[in-house]
């Protein structure tokens, strides 16, 4: 498919999902977990097998399914142990470890800062750009963004279950548009899964990217970046040229 091109000269304002765009799963704390059942998962092939269960998870929102609840988070676990090759007694594993890694509450799960990102959103802010989180979460997003240390990067965070809708929802991307004073033509939103960011961004009428580190979204029809780091090196090259 094609992409479409961002008008990063007209940019303003850039939204922010925050797992897999900011912080990620704590693969360590998965790997750990796996491997006291006798499952051998490095850190790195944890990781491996997230991003790629990621279309998958897309797919599975085309519906009204809820990115927050059991059952997505379910499917998306069972999707990394088969991308991790597990297949006997995958339905019981699955089942074993959801109230493992939901329990402690998402500050634990969504732990790990993503390499290069306080630089990136120091960077952005540099170039003047408005930094906003428009996440899909259960309460929880602000205390992790404060926990690892992310807060003072950002001039709004914005909670869907604060909030009272969730990507892809139009109303969530207008509450925040709305309260920033944020306009959708000047506005890049910036996620991990087709079907709530950039489906969700569209309907607002964002901008939209999507982050890729494996290159594992071969067909979106969006721009796609493997982190943020190089999303704000985007940023500076294009600005930079229009300087000269």
């Amino acid at each position: 498919m094609s992409t479409r091109v961002l008008p990063f000269e007209s940019l303003k304002t850039v939204f922010l999902d925050v797992g897999n765009t900011l912080v990620s799963m704590d693969y360590a704390w998965i790997s750990h977990e796996l491997e006291a059942r006798g499952i051998e998962a490095s850190t790195e092939r944890v990781w491996r097998a997230e991003a790629a269960s990621r279309p998958v998870v897309s797919a599975a929102l085309s519906g009204s399914a809820s990115t927050e609840g059991v059952p997505i988070f379910a499917l998306y676990l069972r999707t990394i142990l088969e991308k991790l090759h597990v297949s006997s007694g995958l339905a019981e594993l699955v089942d074993e470890l959801v109230p493992v890694f939901r329990a402690p509450g998402r500050e634990k799960l969504w732990s790990y800062v993503l390499p290069g990102v306080p630089e990136a959103l120091a960077d952005m802010r540099a170039l003047g750009l408005r930094l906003v989180v428009v996440s899909n979460s259960d309460g929880t997003v602000e205390n992790v963004l404060v926990q690892q240390g992310l807060r003072g990067h950002l001039d709004a965070v914005f909670d869907s279950h604060l909030v009272g809708f969730e990507k892809p929802d139009p109303r969530f991307f207008q509450h925040a548009l709305e309260t920033t004073g944020a306009r959708p033509e000047s506005t890049l939103h910036v996620g991990d899964i087709y079907a709530a960011d950039v489906v969700g961004g569209r309907s607002a009428g964002l901008h939209t990217a999507l982050l890729d580190p494996f290159d594992d979204w071969t067909l979106a029809d969006c721009p796609r970046y493997p982190d943020l780091k190089a999303l704000a090196a985007a940023f500076h090259r294009i600005r930079k040229l229009r300087e000269t």
